[in-house]
C-alpha cells in the first residue's frame, strides 16, 4: 500500500499540477498521510531551481495549515477521527505513551524535531498536542519554524547543489535529523533538570 502512495506522490511531481499537489500532500501529511512532501518537493526543485522559493512557500504554508487541521482533530475530535486513524497506522500505543509522558516543553520538542526530521512523524505530534490543548499560538509558531527551516532550508540547498544534495539527502539525511533529534533530546532533558 505505501509503495503505491509513494508512486502517485512521483506521480505528480512531474505534472503541471504538481505545486498544487505538493500543497495537498504537505496540507494531509501533518495530519493523516504517511508520505512526506519531500518526495514531490525535491523533485520539483530540481527541475526547476529557479521555482525553488515559490515551492518552499506553498509547502510551508500548507504544512502549517495541516498542523493546525491535526491539532483540531486532536483538540475536538480525537475518538471520532483520530483514534481510528492511529489505528489503522499502528501508532495509537506510541501516541498513548507519549500522551502520558508529554508537558509543554516536550511538545515543543517534538514539533520542533518532527517539523524538521519527521521523528516523531508529524502526524501524531500534531494531534498530540490537540489532545492535551498545547497552546494554539506556540504550535503555530513552532511549526512555521520547524517546517518552514526546512523546506526552505531544502530549497537553498538544492537550487545551489542540485542533484549532489539530493542524493546526499537520499542517503545521508536520516543520519544528520536522527543527530538533531539527539541534541534537541539532551536539551529538553537538560531543561527538564533546571
Amino acid at each position: 500500500m505505501f509503495r503505491k502512495l509513494y508512486e502517485w506522490t512521483l506521480r505528480w511531481a512531474g505534472s503541471r499540477h504538481a505545486p498544487a499537489a505538493m500543497g495537498v500532500v504537505s496540507f494531509v501529511e501533518s495530519s493523516v498521510f504517511p508520505i512526506p512532501a519531500d518526495v514531490l518537493f525535491i523533485p520539483m526543485v530540481l527541475a526547476k531551481p529557479e521555482k525553488a522559493w515559490t515551492y518552499a512557500l506553498i509547502a510551508t504554508v500548507t504544512s502549517v495549515l495541516g498542523g493546525i487541521f491535526g491539532w483540531w482533530i486532536g483538540h475536538f475530535a480525537f475518538e471520532a477521527l483520530a483514534q481510528p486513524v492511529l489505528e489503522f497506522y499502528g501508532k495509537l500505543e506510541a501516541f498513548q505513551a507519549l500522551k502520558s509522558n508529554t508537558g509543554d516543553t516536550a511538545i515543543l520538542i517534538m514539533l520542533i524535531t518532527s517539523g524538521l526530521s519527521h521523528l516523531p512523524p508529524m502526524k501524531v505530534v500534531t494531534i498530540l498536542s490537540g489532545v492535551v490543548s498545547f497552546d494554539l499560538k506556540w504550535f503555530i509558531l513552532s511549526a512555521i519554524i520547524a517546517r518552514g527551516g526546512r523546506f526552505y532550508l531544502l530549497a537553498f540547498l538544492l537550487q545551489r547543489y542540485g542533484q549532489k544534495v539530493a542524493l546526499f539527502i537520499e542517503h545521508r539525511l536520516a543520519l544528520v535529523m536522527a543527530g538533531l533529534v539527539i541534541v534537541a533530546g539532551l536539551v529538553w532533558l537538560a531543561l527538564r533538570m533546571m
